[in-house]
């Protein structure tokens, strides 16, 4: 049972976005989590980096899993979720924050790509 306001409005909010939307609040979450693991890396708070590492792990899990692999360029991003994985994992198991900035910077590429797609397609669909 959802209580509070805030969960209520998350529910409502992913209920009612398109795919892309959806895709992209994905990339803010693993966005976040990376960053919340770097910073639990820097100030050598390791069980808060493992959690968020981790959960940005889930993400990309989940990333991969909705993927259409009958299309050449899902097949791509496969690939590419898999070596963010990998730095991801990296990243924990070594406490490096270079495997780590590398996947963060990969989650933030590949959202304005999608920002920019969801738009074109927004616009499209208008027509």
């Amino acid at each position: 049972m959802i209580t509070s306001p805030y969960d209520k409005y998350k529910q409502s909010s992913v209920q009612t976005s398109t795919p892309g939307q959806l895709v992209i609040m994905l990339y803010d979450g693993a966005i976040r989590f990376t960053k919340m693991g770097l910073e639990g890396i820097k100030t050598k708070d390791y069980s808060k980096a493992n959690v968020n590492l981790g959960k940005a792990q889930t993400i990309v899990s989940e990333l991969m899993s909705t993927l259409n692999l009958s299309y050449p360029v899902s097949k791509d991003l496969f690939s590419l979720y898999e070596y963010m994985n990998h730095l991801l994992i990296q990243a924990n198991i070594k406490k490096d924050i270079k495997h780590g900035e590398e996947a963060l910077g990969y989650f933030q590429e590949l959202r304005e790509t999608w920002v920019v797609a969801s738009k074109q397609a927004m616009g499209a669909s208008a027509q």
